[in-house]
């Protein structure tokens, strides 16, 4: 059974950045997609980046590219969201989602995902 676990969210003000980690237990992901997508109250799930693989492409929601990074820790099974330059409309709850043969035109799709961690909250406020 695969667990994630999320850490780093927290309070931050506009302009500053923040990492997420998103720590896998289980089993390896070497060869699984790893990503992160966000929801705030009353909305679906964002898509927001994601690895395919370890070493494979990452995407980028159109909203996040620039100001986002994202990077895996293979040996540690662990993925790393950079967030730089933060914006309020960040604010939200971050999730972390992992899959096995994700297509490229369903990276965006959180029903492509099969585990998810518990989401840790970021808030970007003055």
């Amino acid at each position: 059974q695969v667990q994630l676990v999320e850490s780093g969210g927290g309070l931050v003000q506009p302009g500053d950045s923040l990492t997420l980690s998103c720590a896998a237990s289980g089993r390896t992901l070497s060869n699984s997609a790893m990503g992160w997508f966000r929801q705030v109250p009353g909305k679906d799930y964002e898509f927001v980046a994601v690895s395919r693989k370890r070493g494979g492409s990452t995407h980028f929601a159109d909203s996040v590219k620039g100001r986002f990074t994202l990077s895996r820790d293979g040996a540690r099974n662990t993925v790393h969201l950079r967030m730089n330059s933060l914006k309020p409309e960040d604010s939200a709850v971050y999730y972390c989602a992992a899959g096995d043969g994700i297509i490229l035109s369903s990276i965006w799709n959180k029903n492509s995902y099969t585990y998810w961690g518990q989401g840790t909250q970021v808030t970007v406020s003055s």
